[in-house]
């Protein structure tokens, strides 16, 4: 671990080699290193090197990139966050690291991505959080063959389409991804989890920080709608979807949607603009049948502004503060929170920083950064934590 140790060269020729050949990882984080020629002397002595953070750095990009493969050959993993970084200068830079599997870039100055080509094929996790990304290139990731783990999250997007295939079919992009992070992003459609169910491996999906919200303005009504709108999805969120909690989703799924399917043209041939919308309903007919007119849900008023959530408010950077329980509507915006936290405390709105953490995601804290959004829009359930720090 030499991070933030002011590290500025390989020092003496085969230095490095004689002291510590075994290295299997090694953190320069924030260190004096300025090119990659600098990082290349190092790692070329060091024959079983696994795992590279060079995150916090600004390396001048190698004059010829391919001659220094054989300096990174046993490289599988390699962080470069905060680097500021553009897509196409890591694709500069790719040559060297011909058997990379795990690449993370986060809060680079990736926007456009391009298509790699001869490079990056060995990749399996590809993690983009907090890079600004431009929508439209993200399809030009889509054929990495092995490309298995993406994180997207904090990246803008709202969108994604798979022009290749009709609804209820797959496509042929993103082959191998079994695991999607798309977190605190502006994704508000359902048409994009449409979309999502075209992918033909995705196994898990994150979707926290979204505002997909259900007709009832139920946070867990929208999870069914996740669950039963992505067939082959084992976990959400962090959770293990149970086979009894699968079979509840998709039969509510069923009833909520039943009246507009029956306007549609039921069980004949349901309209084009609804099988678009609901490209598993007929899937989900089939495996328990059509709904009872008696078991049909009309979409009633928002029930939002009556929910109460059950929230335990922490004091991290406090130990001697108690928790404190309350029950808060998860229309509640975080404003309005933090007005409730200075009666309670004393402490001005302005100084309050606030995160939470879910019993769903152990390890996990989350940033209610925007004042004016609710504690639904942030996806908080009953039960979640909320941790409170001040300046």
């Amino acid at each position: 671990m030499l991070k933030y140790c002011e590290v500025n060269g390989p020092g003496e020729p085969g230095e490095i080699r004689n002291t510590t050949p075994n290295i299997e990882f090694l953190n320069l984080d924030g260190s004096l290193l300025t090119s990659w020629e600098d990082v290349a002397a190092i790692t070329k002595q060091l024959d079983q090197l696994h795992e590279l953070h060079l995150s916090e750095n600004r390396l001048r990009l190698p004059f010829d990139p391919s001659a220094h493969c054989l300096d990174f050959s046993s490289l599988k993993t390699l962080i470069l966050n905060r680097c500021e970084l553009t897509w196409k200068q890591i694709l500069e830079c790719a040559p060297m690291w011909p058997q990379l599997e795990h690449l993370s870039v986060e809060y680079n100055q990736i926007a456009e991505l391009q298509r790699p080509e001869g490079v990056l094929q060995t990749l399996v996790h590809l993690d983009l959080y907090g890079n600004p990304l431009v929508q439209d290139s993200l399809l030009s990731i889509s054929a990495l063959p092995r490309l298995d783990c993406l994180n997207l999250t904090a990246t803008g997007i709202s969108a994604i389409q798979f022009e290749d295939a009709p609804p209820g079919r797959h496509t042929s992009m993103f082959p191998a991804l079994t695991h999607l992070i798309v977190d605190q992003n502006n994704i508000t459609e359902w048409s994009v989890v449409n979309e999502l169910s075209k992918l033909p491996s995705l196994k898990k999906l994150s979707c926290r920080g979204n505002r997909l919200v259900s007709s009832d303005g139920n946070p867990a009504t929208a999870n069914q709608m996740l669950i039963a709108k992505l067939g082959q999805l084992v976990t959400l969120n962090g959770c293990e979807i149970e086979p009894l909690e699968r079979r509840g989703a998709e039969l509510d799924y069923i009833k909520m949607f039943g009246e507009e399917w029956l306007k549609a043209g039921g069980p004949g041939h349901p309209s084009t603009h609804f099988t678009n919308q609901h490209p598993r309903y007929q899937e989900l007919i089939n495996k328990y049948g059509a709904p009872e007119e008696g078991e049909l849900k009309k979409p009633g008023p928002s029930v939002l502004k009556n929910q109460l959530l059950k929230i335990t408010f922490t004091f991290p950077d406090d130990s001697s503060r108690k928790p404190i329980e309350k029950r808060l509507p998860a229309s509640m915006v975080v404003q309005k929170v933090k007005g409730l936290l200075y009666r309670l405390l004393k402490v001005p709105p302005s100084d309050l920083r606030l995160t939470y953490t879910s019993t769903k995601m152990v390890g996990a804290e989350f940033e209610l950064s925007n004042d004016l959004k609710t504690l639904q829009f942030y996806s908080i359930e009953d039960g979640d934590q909320i941790l409170v720090r001040w300046s």
